[in-house]
């Protein structure tokens, strides 16, 4: 399993960015995948996720603003981030559970400037 992230990058407050999560070495449409994100000095914590057959999950903190989905057939995972605040400044990980094994992609850093 490989989780390869990007799409991160420096944007004002108010600003969009995607990201994108290549995923390989399994059936990305199978498992409940999702994105995490850590800030500086703070743990990790969730931020979104999806799998089959149920609503997405969004931490309270991005509800309404940040939307998860997959493209099955490109294997790739995304997450579309609107409104972004300076607080959600954060290296970004995506995150697949496979057989009841955690994998995690390399982070990618966002940064929101006020």
């Amino acid at each position: 399993v490989q989780l390869q992230a990007s799409g991160g990058g420096l944007v004002q407050s108010g600003g969009s960015l995607r990201l994108s999560c290549a995923a390989s070495g399994f059936t990305l449409g199978y498992y409940d995948v999702g994105w995490f994100r850590q800030a500086p000095g703070k743990e990790r914590e969730f931020v979104a996720s999806i799998r089959s057959g149920r609503d997405p999950r969004y931490a309270d903190s991005v509800q309404g603003r940040f939307t998860i989905s997959r493209d099955n057939a490109k294997s790739t995972l995304y997450l579309q981030m609107n409104s972004l605040k300076p607080e959600d400044t954060a290296v970004y990980y995506c995150k697949a559970n496979v057989q009841s094994e955690n994998y995690w992609g390399q982070g990618d850093q966002v940064t929101v400037s006020s």
